[in-house]
């Protein structure tokens, strides 16, 4: 198709400008004027809006919360729905994870496909459009978000002041396409600490960075009275170590016993990809604190009913259907002498309710004195797979790639559950490895470039 030839014309603008926005640390930050999520997401923002100018189309900074570059004539709107903010980058990287360094073919660093790739390759596929004069019977809106990894808020901000599209289709997940989403829960479960000991006694753990990330590293620091007791604790780290095969290690900082516990990190809808730093040293710290009191009966609750399971199990809230099972991501953990709280990411499948996790949940926690806070919840997503939005997806992508693959489930939760008619599409390939959040993001450059062409085709078939 003419589009492609377009799209090949356009590569090294497309390469050079998804370097350009990598390089800018977009994590969420403290809000400042016209910056609603940080300096770093409006920064981002602003360089997007610049380049979508300089590709010549219309665009908008909506406050800070949301921009996009529109192009085309039409009461209907198709809208392409990317996010510019990451997640930190975490540790383990082998080239900086702001420096967008090209090796091997690929460009390296975080965003790079989660999700600034794809919402660069989506600009530069209607600027193919553009070039090459087809006619449209639509507008086009690329919209550019920047508050995805830590809640979606900018959506509604968007809707409130700008027009919601007609339908359309955010490039932040896997090919062929998403045909359901589970639902998702991000929240925490916090227990107070009124019995405590002074023999052993844990001055904090503290551990992961978001609640949708698998962490990858977790410390405590603890307090021994007795000295024969304290001097044996490093052979025990060594022992279960040995046993376990986990990363873990100790040492002495001001006077406290500190282990270390090292993990790998995997987006929080995967956990099973990851070693969890939290639930190693849980584990561990469950064999030497063996007072009977308020931190021993939270440390216990979540090693035996918890432990490295990632699907609910032993929790009794291992709920299954067509597209999948139930994941149980413990995501951070912040625990002092006053009390202890875990940030959990718990994603249910398509057919069932919020009550069929939360209400065995909440009665299973509530034996043990614990309670939940900051619950944040998104049903989950569905279309059936004889969809037009669906079935035009699926044309595009077998005809551009030559394949013949299933739609998809995913955990993973999509700004297509922030509007309606809209399907997450791409950027990943069957076959190729899910980097999102973890060390070492990078996209392929022909991943990149052939992500480009099928949403050039996806939006033309969409809007023409």
């Amino acid at each position: 198709m003419i589009l492609d030839q377009y799209v090949d014309i356009l590569k090294d603008e497309l390469v050079r400008s998804t370097q350009e926005i990598i390089k800018i640390k977009s994590t969420e930050g403290e809000p400042k004027p016209g910056m609603p999520y940080g300096e770093g997401p409006g920064k981002a923002l602003e360089k997007a809006l610049m380049i979508a100018d300089s590709l010549g189309f219309k665009t908008k900074n909506v406050d800070g919360y949301v921009g996009y570059a529109e192009y085309g004539e039409g009461d209907e709107m198709v809208g392409v729905l990317g996010h510019l903010d990451v997640v930190p980058e975490g540790d383990g990287w082998d080239y900086p994870p702001y420096g967008a360094e090209i090796h091997d073919g690929k460009i390296y660093g975080r965003g790079a496909t989660d999700d600034k790739g794809p919402i660069m390759a989506s600009l530069y596929a209607l600027k193919a459009i553009k070039d090459s004069g087809l006619k449209l019977s639509k507008r086009v809106r690329i919209l550019f978000g920047t508050n995805e990894e830590t809640g979606s808020k900018e959506i509604e901000y968007y809707l409130k002041h700008e027009e919601a599209p007609t339908i359309g289709f955010t490039p932040d997940a896997n090919y062929p396409v998403i045909y359901a989403e589970k639902g998702i829960t991000i929240f925490n479960v916090v227990k107070d600490f009124k019995e405590k000991s002074d023999e052993l006694a844990i001055k904090y753990i503290k551990g992961g960075n978001r609640p949708n990330m698998v962490p990858d590293y977790c410390e405590s620091a603890i307090v021994v009275k007795d000295e024969k007791r304290r001097q044996s604790i490093p052979d025990e780290v060594k022992r279960f170590r040995e046993v376990t095969g986990f990363d873990i290690d100790c040492g002495i900082e001001n006077d406290m016993l500190v282990i270390k516990s090292h993990g790998e990190s995997a987006h929080g809808s995967l956990p099973y990809l990851g070693k969890n730093a939290i639930m190693q040293l849980i584990l561990f710290l469950n064999v030497i604190y063996q007072q009977d009191d308020d931190v021993k009966k939270f440390i216990d609750f979540f090693a035996k009913n918890v432990g490295l399971e990632t699907n609910g199990k032993t929790f009794g809230v291992n709920l299954k259907d067509d597209t999948g099972e139930l994941s149980f991501n413990v995501g951070t953990i912040n625990l002092n002498e006053e009390k202890g709280t875990i940030g959990l990411n718990i994603r249910y499948p398509v057919t069932f309710k919020y009550e069929d996790l939360m209400n065995p949940f909440n009665e299973k926690i509530g034996e043990y004195g614990m309670r939940v806070e900051n619950m944040m919840h998104q049903p989950p997503l569905y279309f059936p797979k004889d969809h037009f939005l669906i079935k035009t997806l699926m044309k595009v992508y077998e005809d551009v790639t030559g394949r013949k693959d299933e739609p998809l489930s995913i955990g993973g939760g999509t700004y297509a559950k922030e509007m309606k008619n809209m399907v997450a599409f791409g950027p990943i390939f069957p076959g190729k490895p899910d980097l999102d959040h973890q060390a070492n993001e990078y996209i392929e450059i022909d991943d990149l470039i052939l992500n480009a062409k099928i949403y050039a085709r996806a939006i033309y078939e969409l809007a023409k």
